[in-house]
């Protein structure tokens, strides 16, 4: 009898040990939240509300969610004029990224319009490199 009931004792204890779920590994950023995080973290912030009066946000705004065409020229030529986003101005300059790749660019501008609260569709390489002068 102690027998059996060691060894069901033995049996609920592996199996409340096998049934403790452990937390889900952290899923590795994504290559444009790398390239944000590296580049466009400490202006726009990591949630991307940006500065008041410095640097404009990125979270629901239209500079980001419109014209892609605009936005990747923001990222090869940089900002040197004071912008206005919903009622407010930003006057910071934005130096140019165009030391980056194609791909890299695409990879953040992609992060960035699918993050946050933005629901945009992404940024091709395709679309950079045509919008660099590229064939």
């Amino acid at each position: 009898m102690r027998i059996a009931f060691a060894a069901g004792l033995c049996f609920l204890t592996l199996t409340g040990i096998a049934q403790t779920k452990k937390p889900a590994p952290k899923a590795a950023p994504s290559p444009g939240q790398q390239i944000y995080e590296q580049y466009c973290l400490t202006c726009h912030q990591a949630d991307g509300t940006g500065v008041p009066n410095l640097n404009p946000p990125l979270k629901q705004s239209e500079w980001v969610t419109g014209d892609k065409t605009r936005l990747i020229n923001v990222i090869l030529k940089g900002l040197q004029e004071p912008i206005e986003i919903n009622g407010e101005t930003y006057d910071n300059v934005m130096p140019a990224h165009d030391f980056l790749s194609d791909k890299e660019i695409s990879d953040v501008l992609t992060f960035i319009r699918s993050n946050f609260g933005n629901k945009a569709e992404g940024v091709s390489p395709e679309e950079v490199k045509k919008v660099r002068g590229g064939k």
